[in-house]
């Protein structure tokens, strides 16, 4: 009797059933059911970048708030693996913001942002800590799908390839995220950040 009622019991839906669930019907619940499933592991990836209790927390909802909209923009393959991906970016992100971190490397983005570098004085590092919140700031103001294309390529150094399984885009749009975010980067550091 009790092994009949078990097999009788259909089992719970997997992630990506969950994902097109949410997808198709837009019902939170299906995205709570997804998100519980994995809120000890965003929490202890905040953990692990942030340091600080509450700001973990805090970033673990803001996470599932972000996946609200995340979620029926991208083609997911691997929701875990994704959701890692996209919890430690979003950690990065909060350190930068805070100046937590000092070494955002300028160099990467091809062309140069900063090209005028012969005359680096005293406050060099004064300067390039503005150079640093520049950059900041014009990645927070580019859509989301070329900051987090961006990001990935240079400061992760990963391959068009791999953006295109972690954020389920498709090859093209990768390489035109990346294309689009790098010349509209390059406007926004021109517009608000002129060379000294």
């Amino acid at each position: 009797m009790f092994l009949k009622l078990f097999s009788n019991s259909k089992p719970p839906p997997d992630d990506l059933e969950l994902v097109r669930l949410y997808r198709q019907t837009g019902d939170m619940a299906h995205l709570g059911d997804l998100f519980q499933r994995h809120t000890e592991m965003v929490y202890l990836v905040c953990m692990k970048y942030l340091k600080d209790e509450e700001e973990s927390k805090d970033a673990t909802m803001q996470l599932f708030e972000h996946l609200a909209t995340a979620l029926l923009k991208h083609d997911i393959t691997n929701f875990k693996s994704w959701l890692h991906v996209t919890a430690k970016n979003h950690c990065l992100m909060q350190l930068r913001a805070k100046k937590k971190q000092e070494n955002i490397k300028l160099e990467v983005f091809d062309p140069p942002i900063m090209e005028n570098t012969a005359d680096f004085h005293l406050s060099e590092a004064a300067e390039r800590e503005q150079d640093e919140q520049a950059v900041v700031k014009g990645l927070a103001d580019l859509p989301p799908e070329q900051r987090e294309c961006l990001e990935l390529f240079y400061l992760q150094q990963k391959s068009y390839k791999e953006i295109a399984t972690l954020t389920g885009c498709e090859l093209s749009k990768v390489k035109s995220y990346i294309q689009n975010g790098k010349r509209n980067l390059k406007i926004y550091m021109e517009k608000h950040h002129a060379p000294r």
